[in-house]
């Protein structure tokens, strides 16, 4: 655990990493002063009640307690007693092909998202339609092998040299991150891994038949879905029936998840340790998804092998938050509905309400690159902010109950 410490409070070596649509700054107007809600700032402090926080520009100019923070004459305040404040959040993996999602995420308290495997002309697209969006933080598409599960949203890459001058082309178009999906080999994974270290920005993986350890030994900084690290903990032959099905089959991997997970054994399983030592070594951050596996007694189709699939992935994620590996919400789903629901999920599984709300502010804003400027309410921080009704750290669901989000120093939401 004090390993995992040190790797937090450190953070990655990629920082100031940047979003393709920075907002526009707000016109100059007053400072915003917004007065007297429970204040939890997303850095882990304890929930401070009463609080002040002062808003110039785009920026946060002052933080504390109501009784000990000077509020400027002509500020415009805002009482938001009874309220809970919170840093504008973060969805780590984010997929859409329509643009009024964008808006929806945004109106739901989360100010920034990364899309990790979306080709960069649908953001083109969407950066000129003028609806407001959150901060964009991309990848563009997979770098994958045929046959690709999902065509439109990948490249193919066969050699060393062709990965090396995709990492280079997308890195000039401002991508913030890299997306390696599950067909790519080893060796280029570590090629990848290579040539986007050299320009300071992380890759990120969904893994299948790349067994993620030796995966992360070849450089990966970020886990895509709790389900990539199955078959680097399951039993040999396990692992190898799941692999052979996928190679043969993309959709394998869809019903065959559960299959393996199901059987996994982490009370005597040295895998386990292994697997989380590496990770808390490498600094490897988490994104478990866990919404899009979630399956329910009463679903369509459901076995007892699906329900005991998913209490694993539940479990694993939970045993990997308390060894101190980074974990990171996101939705990969319907908006906002998914986002909310992964960060119950993320409770239920044994993660506790703070720790899931620092999954999506300042855990994530590292994962980012963006930890200098996003998530966390402190002076100098982006003034991206959000109002809840009910307390998110008594009960996760209140992120459900959004008043007010403001992006960048403007008011989004609310008045």
């Amino acid at each position: 655990m004090l390993c995992a410490q040190t790797l937090l409070a450190q953070g990655p070596a990629w920082t100031g990493l940047q979003e393709v649509n920075p907002p526009a700054e707000p016109a100059p107007s007053s400072v915003i002063a917004v007065l007297g809600a429970t204040l939890i700032d997303g850095t882990g402090a304890a929930a401070a009640q009463d609080s002040a926080v002062l808003v110039e520009g785009s920026r946060i100019t002052a933080v504390g307690a109501r009784t000990e923070v000077s509020v400027p004459d002509g500020a415009v305040r805002v009482d938001a007693a009874g309220l809970y404040l919170l840093p504008g959040m973060l969805d780590a993996h984010f997929h859409t092909s329509n643009p009024e999602r964008l808006t929806k995420l945004l109106a739901a308290g989360f100010t920034s998202m990364r899309d990790p495997g979306k080709p960069l002309p649908f953001y083109d697209e969407a950066l000129v339609s003028g609806g407001a969006m959150p901060r964009a933080f991309l990848t563009g598409p997979h770098f994958d092998q045929k046959p690709h599960a999902h065509p439109h949203n990948a490249v193919d890459l066969q050699t060393e040299a062709e990965v090396r001058r995709t990492v280079r082309a997308l890195h000039a178009k401002s991508v913030s991150a890299i997306k390696i999906y599950y067909r790519l080999p080893l060796d280029l994974i570590r090629t990848t891994c290579e040539a986007a270290d050299e320009l300071a920005i992380p890759v990120t993986a969904h893994l299948e038949l790349v067994r993620a350890d030796d995966a992360i030994r070849a450089g990966l900084d970020g886990i895509e879905h709790v389900t990539s690290l199955g078959t680097a903990l399951a039993d040999e032959a396990d692992a190898r029936h799941f692999e052979r099905g996928v190679q043969a089959d993309n959709d394998f991997r869809r019903d065959g998840r559960y299959w393996l997970w199901s059987r996994l054994d982490f009370d005597d399983n040295p895998k386990v340790a292994a697997l989380l030592e590496l990770m808390l070594e490498r600094g490897v951050y988490l994104t478990p998804t866990l919404r899009p596996f979630e399956v329910r007694k009463g679903d369509k189709g459901v076995t007892a092998e699906k329900l005991a699939g998913f209490a694993k992935m539940k479990e694993f994620t939970a045993i990997a938050a308390r060894a101190g590996v980074p974990i990171v919400a996101s939705s990969h789903g319907p908006t906002p509905e998914a986002i909310w629901r992964d960060l119950e999920l993320l409770v239920d599984a044994g993660l506790s309400p703070a720790e899931a709300i620092e999954s999506a502010t300042h855990v994530a804003a590292r994962f980012f690159g963006a930890r200098e400027r996003l998530g966390t309410i402190e002076v100098g921080r982006a003034a991206d902010l959000v109002l809840l009704e009910g307390d998110p750290l008594e009960d996760v669901s209140a992120v459900r109950s959004v008043s007010r989000v403001m992006l960048n120093g403007r008011w989004i939401r609310g008045k």
